[in-house]
C-alpha cells in the first residue's frame, strides 16, 4: 500500500495517458464510423438505402441522391415503412452526425443490423465533393 500513496503521481500519470488516447476513439464515436466513400460503395454495391433523419426544411436545403426523408423524431413509426427490407444496409444521415448516431440506435432496436450512420453528415458528404440534390 506505501508503494501506491509513494508514487502516487506515476498512476496519475498513467490515468491521464489513458484518457488522451481514448478521447480520439470516444470523439469519432460521436458522430458515426461509415465514411462518405464507404457510403458511396454501400449504395452502390449492396443497394443501400439512405435515410436522412434531418427536418424537412433541411432536407429541402440539399441531401444525396434518392435519400428518403424521415425526420428523427418519426424514425421509430416511420422507418419500417420508408424501408421495408432490414436485411438492407440503411445509412442514416443529418447535418454533422449526431442526430444520425442517435437515429443508428433507434433502427437497431427495430431490426436494421446494418444501420450505420453517415460520419460528418452532410457537412462530410459536401466536403468530399460529392453530388447533392435540392428541392
Amino acid at each position: 500500500m506505501s508503494f501506491f500513496i509513494e508514487n502516487w503521481y506515476l498512476f496519475t500519470l498513467a490515468l491521464a495517458s489513458g484518457i488522451a488516447l481514448a478521447l480520439p476513439s470516444l470523439r469519432k464515436a460521436g458522430g458515426g464510423t461509415l465514411s462518405p466513400q464507404d457510403a458511396v460503395l454501400r449504395i452502390n454495391r449492396e443497394k443501400a438505402v439512405v435515410v436522412d433523419v434531418r427536418e424537412a426544411d433541411e432536407f429541402a436545403s440539399g441531401h444525396i441522391t434518392n435519400a428518403k426523408n424521415v425526420p428523427l423524431e418519426q424514425l421509430q413509426e416511420r422507418l419500417p415503412l420508408v424501408v421495408k427490407n432490414k436485411a438492407l444496409p440503411v445509412i442514416l444521415v443529418c447535418t454533422s452526425g449526431g442526430r444520425a448516431v442517435r437515429a443508428q440506435l433507434v433502427a437497431r432496436q427495430l431490426g436494421y443490423d446494418k444501420a450505420e450512420a453517415l460520419a460528418g453528415g452532410m457537412q462530410a458528404w459536401r466536403s468530399g465533393g460529392l453530388p447533392v440534390v435540392k428541392g
